[in-house]
C-alpha cells in the first residue's frame, strides 16, 4: 500500500494534464495532506483541484470509532467497501499527479524507504477515486489511490513486510487519461486497471530521517510528519 508520495514542484500541469494548477501544497504527501488531483467537474470539463489524501479524512471519522486509513483502495473490494463504493458506482475517478511514490523494502532486514517512479524519470498519474464533503467554508474533496495485488510483479513484490500480501498502485498511461476520466461504467473502468510493467519503472533506496520519536516496532518513514501537512 502507498501511504506517501511526491508531487514535484516542477510538474507542468498544463502540458501533461491540460489543466492550470493553482494553490499551495507540500512536495511530499502523507495522510490528510492537501494535494493536487485532476478530475472532471459537473459540466464534464477537466479541472485541477486540491484535495485531501485519504478518502475519509481523520476529522471525518466519528468519535469513538477506531481510526482507520483510506489512502488506498483495494480493487477487489472497491464495489463493496462503504468508504469507496458510492464513488466507484458514480464514476468519480481522478488522476493523482506525482513524480514518485514510497514503499518499505525489507531486503536489508529492516524497513528502508524506497522511491519508485518511471524509468524515464517523468511525472506520471495514479488512478484514484474522489468524493466531496460539506464544510463551513464550502465543498471539500478527498481522494484515494486504487491498488491491485502485486505478488507476481518483479519490482513491486519486493516491498512491504515479508509474508504480507504485495500491493501496487495503478499508473494510468497518458494516452488513457481522457478515457479514464470520462469512464462512468464500473465494469469498463476495471479494464483500465493494470500494474505497469517493471521494465518501465525504476526504484532506489530513499531513506527518510526520523522526524518524531517512533513507537516500538513502527516503520519510521510511515509516521506522519508533525506539521499536519496543511498548506
Amino acid at each position: 500500500m502507498c501511504t506517501s508520495y511526491k508531487v514535484g514542484r516542477d510538474i507542468d500541469f498544463g502540458s501533461l494534464f491540460d489543466v492550470e494548477a493553482t494553490g499551495e501544497w507540500q512536495e511530499e504527501i502523507y495522510k490528510d495532506y492537501v494535494a493536487p488531483i485532476v478530475m472532471h467537474d459537473m459540466t464534464g470539463a477537466r479541472v485541477f483541484r486540491l484535495a485531501t489524501f485519504g478518502m475519509v479524512p481523520r476529522k471525518r471519522i466519528a468519535r469513538g470509532v477506531k481510526v482507520f486509513d483510506t489512502m488506498n483502495c483495494r480493487m477487489e473490494t472497491v464495489a463493496t467497501k462503504r468508504s469507496f463504493s458510492d464513488a466507484w458506482r458514480a464514476g468519480q475517478v481522478c488522476l493523482i499527479p506525482c513524480t514518485a511514490f514510497y514503499e518499505p523494502n525489507y531486503e536489508s532486514g529492516k524497513a528502508v524507504r524506497w522511491s519508485i517512479g518511471m524509468a524515464d524519470a517523468q511525472p506520471f498519474a495514479i488512478a484514484g477515486l474522489w468524493r466531496t464533503w460539506d464544510e463551513e467554508e464550502g465543498v471539500a474533496i478527498s481522494f484515494t489511490m486504487l491498488t491491485l495485488n502485486a505478488d507476481p510483479h518483479p519490482l513491486l513484490s519486493r516491498f512491504h513486510r515479508p509474508g504480507a500480501e504485495k500491493r501496487g498502485v495503478v499508473i494510468v498511461p497518458p494516452t488513457q487519461y481522457e478515457a479514464w476520466l470520462t469512464c462512468r461504467d464500473a465494469e469498463i473502468a476495471r479494464t483500465f486497471l493494470q500494474l505497469t510493467p517493471a521494465d518501465q519503472m525504476a526504484a532506489c533506496a530513499a531513506p527518510l530521517p526520523p522526524r518524531t520519536a517512533a513507537p516500538a516496532g513502527a516503520d519510521l518513514f510511515e509516521l506522519t510528519p508533525p506539521n499536519n501537512g496543511r498548506s
